[in-house]
């Protein structure tokens, strides 16, 4: 690869990467912050006091979209909403780090820079463009690449990335400079991931204890509930109600995509340019050439397929994709067979003569010339009865079994008698087949949501919001006929509303406001919304009745699980130390004996799952000795150790560095995402995106 072509690869390595813990941070680095004063009229928010400008942060998604896109990562519309949050989280989060690097004094050096791109072990991303497919590094290669003149302006790119990383690097280490690793806790994490464990059990899960065995008073509820407060503490939490107007296509957007479409049949079948050309030009899909089965073809579009002659063009018809035109390449014949039928079904009620009954007074009626589909529509009991009994075309494998055979064995035309599957009895007329496939070209465009349809649903949010803060939110509602919808409870921390899912603007809003206080019209991902504060719910600990089901329930398993000790308890009397556990199943009869696979006490323990006390009595308990009860969450146990790898003095040795460091990560990293949330909460932040953004 020549040297140019090989240094330009270089640029995509530091671009945006959605979801780790620097997203984003690189592209933000390079940004030239717009002056203030010409942008006061124009922020979308502020971090501490300090504004962000519409101009700077567009201009940040814009480079953060390219970025996705560079790296083979496609956006779409449907995506932005979630995108610019990521970017607004992004700017947030690297202006608190900017801020905290500059009280802390944190710098980096040229020569720090200079280090980390010349010494023994050059930047991965770097590193893999010098590097073939045997894993060897052209050391020169990537020198020369470096000092050559002409990748002057890539090379100063890359080093100010480099030196962002140095920075946050340095950063991550000063939070985490108080993470150790004792020889202790590498001892134990070698353990729980390298001992390996196999052992016999008695279980009583406590859900096999019927309730009977077990007494809950009011009392014990009281005393539960006094002694763990903590378990029913809340948040503050909002309850809205909302009217949600749907970013979707009107009938106009429909019409005009089929007015397009038709205007380009008319071009197309007077020019003599191929279909192929017109697919490339008018498509939003690429062309192909499919041969395609009856069943797989819009039921819209299968009658004039079917009538067709070679060369047609068909269409627009509506379709699930949204409008397509087709041009009917051939007909060939198919090596399966397809079958359009209607039918009337009787569900299985239970009463097997019932039903029957039932449907041989159906079957007589259309012996005796009664219109099948209006027989259908009044009588059928599921859903095709709105098409008269229509199930329209298919193939074998797509009916159960008896449905099927009737059907494929069937004469055009003909009522068949009742035929009974695991639904009930469905009369069935077969009413054509074919063996023929159909190889098509097309052209797709989708229903897609116009600028000014667009435009019309946020103004008629505008409108209601206006409307309803002069008249009131449930009596403007109902008189335009918008449905109102409440949510439930929902705390700040939420991620997302129930219903509409993420709108940090409109939690803000929800938990700024009193009741009966009407929102301005806050975007969400399937539209605009406007909503209305119905219920505040401040900080504390629940009452008892609020929780008193739940708190039963919690009693009433802790009960149930003294009882299944009490129950384990009579098996290991029975059983000694080395006794057949099946005369477990003597004592109660749904008890578990069984024998887990291998497993470590990091693990899941194959056929129970993760349950401490059980992995921590295996790794420590005595071999072939059935233990005493041991109580856990899932249930009780008694367990027999069968075989225990033993610890490995030698092999923990070699790893033990590796392992340190690994854990000494972990800290460091666990560290600076607390602190970084730390930041977040303590900061004053004002997010205003959403009166800027439709």
């Amino acid at each position: 690869m020549p040297m140019m072509a090989r240094m330009r690869s270089l640029a995509p390595w530091f671009m945006l990467t959605v979801g780790g813990l620097f997203v984003l941070f690189m592209v933000l680095s390079d940004s030239k912050v717009t002056d203030y004063f010409r942008q006061q009229k124009q922020n979308v928010g502020s971090v501490n006091g300090e504004d962000i400008s519409y101009q700077d942060y567009s201009n940040m998604v814009d480079r953060a979209k390219k970025s996705q896109e560079q790296s083979g990562q496609t956006i779409d519309e449907s995506q932005m909403d979630y995108f610019r949050d990521q970017v607004w989280d992004a700017m947030v989060t690297q202006k608190l780090i900017d801020k905290k690097i500059k009280e802390l004094g944190i710098i980096v050096t040229d020569n720090e820079v200079r280090d980390a791109l010349l010494g023994p072990n050059p930047p991965a991303q770097l590193k893999q463009q010098f590097t073939d497919s045997t894993g060897n590094f052209n050391r020169q290669a990537y020198e020369g690449a470096l000092k050559d003149p002409r990748n002057k302006q890539i090379v100063i790119t890359v080093e100010d990335q480099i030196k962002q990383q140095l920075i946050q690097q340095k950063l991550q280490n000063y939070i985490g400079a108080s993470a150790t690793v004792s020889e202790e806790e590498a001892k134990d994490n070698f353990i729980r991931q390298n001992i390996k464990m196999k052992v016999n059990y008695i279980m009583i899960d406590p859900a096999t204890i019927p309730d009977s065995l077990v007494k809950v008073s009011d009392d014990d509820l009281k005393k539960y509930y006094e002694a763990h407060p903590d378990e029913y503490k809340q948040d503050a939490q909002r309850k809205i109600k909302y009217v949600l107007f749907r970013r979707e296509a009107s009938q106009i957007d429909s019409v005009n995509i089929k007015k397009n479409l038709d205007a380009i049949v008319v071009k197309l079948k007077a020019d003599t340019a191929s279909f192929k050309t017109y697919v490339q030009i008018y498509s939003e899909k690429p062309y192909s050439k499919d041969t395609t089965s009856l069943s797989t073809i819009p039921a819209q579009a299968r009658e004039l397929i079917m009538k067709a002659s070679q060369g047609s063009i068909i269409g627009p018809v509506e379709s699930n994709e949204g409008y397509i035109v087709y041009r009917l390449v051939d007909k060939v014949k198919s090596k399966k067979e397809q079958v359009r039928a209607s039918h009337i079904l009787v569900r299985s009620t239970g009463n097997d003569k019932e039903d029957l009954k039932k449907a041989n007074d159906i079957y007589s009626q259309l012996t005796k010339g009664a219109d099948f589909a209006a027989v259908a529509k009044e009588k059928s009991d599921d859903g095709s009865k709105i098409q008269g009994g229509d199930l329209g075309w298919f193939g074998r494998g797509q009916m159960v079994k008896p449905f099927e055979d009737a059907s494929f064995n069937g004469k055009i035309g003909v009522i068949q008698k009742p035929v009974k599957s695991q639904f009930g009895y469905h009369i069935i007329k077969v009413t054509d087949k074919s063996n023929q496939d159909f190889v098509l070209e097309k052209i797709v465009n989708k229903i897609q949501l116009s600028a000014s349809t667009q435009d019309k649903i946020y103004q008629d949010a505008q409108d209601f919001t206006y409307v309803a803060k002069k008249d009131g939110f449930e009596s403007v509602a109902k008189q335009l006929k918008y449905s109102v919808i409440e949510t439930p409870l929902f705390t700040e921390e939420n991620a997302a509303i129930p219903g509409l899912g993420a709108s940090a603007a409109l939690i803000r809003f929800s938990f700024d406001n009193s009741i009966g206080n009407i929102s301005e019209v806050f975007r969400v991902n399937v539209g605009y919304v406007v909503a209305m504060i119905t219920d505040i719910v401040k900080p504390g600990i629940k009452k008892l009745d609020e929780v008193k089901i739940i708190i039963k329930n919690v009693v009433t398993r802790e009960k149930k699980l003294v009882k299944a000790m009490e129950l384990i308890s009579e098996i290991r009397s029975k059983i000694g130390d080395s006794g057949d556990g099946t005369v477990a199943k003597s004592v109660w009869a749904p008890a578990r004996v069984d024998t887990t696979s291998e497993f470590t006490i990091a693990g899941n323990i194959p056929g129970i799952g993760l349950e401490y006390p059980f992995s921590e009595y295996s790794i420590k308990g005595e071999l072939n000795k059935w233990s005493q009860p041991v109580k856990g969450n899932r249930g009780a146990y008694l367990i027999s150790v069968k075989y225990r790898t033993k610890y490995d003095q030698q092999l923990f040795d070699f790893q033990k560095a590796e392992l340190k460091k690994q854990l000494i990560n972990t800290k460091k990293s666990r560290y600076f995402s607390q602190w970084i949330q730390d930041l977040k909460k303590e900061a004053k932040i004002e997010d205003n995106r959403y009166q800027f953004f439709r």
